[in-house]
């Protein structure tokens, strides 16, 4: 018999599962408008220009993602593509427009126009998993109500145990576990540059040690700018007993935070399709100096 595991971001509440240091890795981020069906894995619904796609995520270190607004998509309006740069110092959104799916081929690396504003995205991928659509959807529509201009639905983020999965681009903020009021005040303040801390998975193009530091030295400083608390030197050390023990120095403000990285067994499976319990990766703070 199966056992009957809950919905996998109910679980995660529960148990209390820490967010920091859980964003997905991504220097880069491509956005096609796809109103949809999605399929599981979104790029096979770009059958035509899906493995350039693939091949640019892997050279670039990026993510591709399709979006939709909000609702319903106008029938026979243009579908857009957004490029985002989302590394430290580089950060970027170029924009274009395409009417058939071979252009997206040549997007990867096409000028585009500057995109000006931020871009706001909600997992509601509900066949990659179940939790994105029942938590996402109505954050999705509670920012499209405050705010639709930014504001777009996306394919699987990562980490749906944390849904709604939140992404705040260019800078490549992942946020969890929002609810549809916090979401909207969470927009609202990184539109003015700062974050809401508590609810930061990390930021994509930074390792999942640094994202972690980050998240307790905002806590130990108040900081949070968007572009506070740059990481400045990592250094790390295998304590021979399962522990790695993390040193990264950060500046404005200048701090040194120290972790100790561990699996940890759950007993649980950390999706909606899994169906195997499995381990999370935590990062115990040690100190802040």
């Amino acid at each position: 018999m199966t056992a009957a595991w809950p919905r996998c971001s109910f679980a995660a509440d529960a148990a209390g599962d820490p967010r920091e240091g859980t964003a997905p890795p991504g220097d880069r981020w491509f956005l096609v408008e796809h109103p949809g069906p999605w399929p599981s894995d979104a790029l096979a619904a770009l059958p035509v220009a899906g493995s350039a796609l693939a091949g640019w995520a892997e050279e670039a270190a990026g993510r591709v993602l399709l979006v939709r607004r909000p609702g319903r998509t106008p029938a026979g309006a243009a579908r857009r593509w957004f490029r985002v740069d989302a590394r430290p110092g580089h950060e970027s959104v170029r924009t274009g427009t395409y009417a058939d799916e071979a252009e997206l081929s040549a997007a990867v690396a096409a000028p585009g126009d500057p995109h000006g504003g931020p871009l706001v995205l909600v997992c509601t991928h509900g066949r990659h998993d179940t939790c994105c659509a029942v938590r996402g959807r109505p954050v999705a529509a509670a920012l499209a109500g405050a705010d639709a201009g930014p504001v777009w639905e996306c394919s699987h983020v990562g980490g749906c145990r944390f849904a709604p999965a939140v992404v705040l681009l260019p800078h490549g903020y992942v946020l969890g576990g929002l609810s549809p009021q916090g979401a909207a005040a969470a927009a609202a303040a990184y539109r003015d540059g700062h974050l809401d801390a508590a609810a930061v998975r990390g930021r994509s193009a930074l390792p999942p040690a640094v994202q972690a530091a980050q998240h307790h030295a905002r806590k130990a400083t108040g900081a949070t700018g968007v572009d506070a608390l740059r990481p400045v030197h990592t250094a790390w050390d295998d304590l021979h007993d399962g522990t790695v023990e993390w040193h990264v120095d950060l500046a404005a403000p200048h701090c040194t935070v120290v972790l100790h990285e561990r699996l940890v067994p759950t007993g649980r499976p950390l999706t909606c399709a899994a169906t195997a319990p499995g381990a999370l990766r935590v990062f115990d703070l040690v100190k802040v100096t």
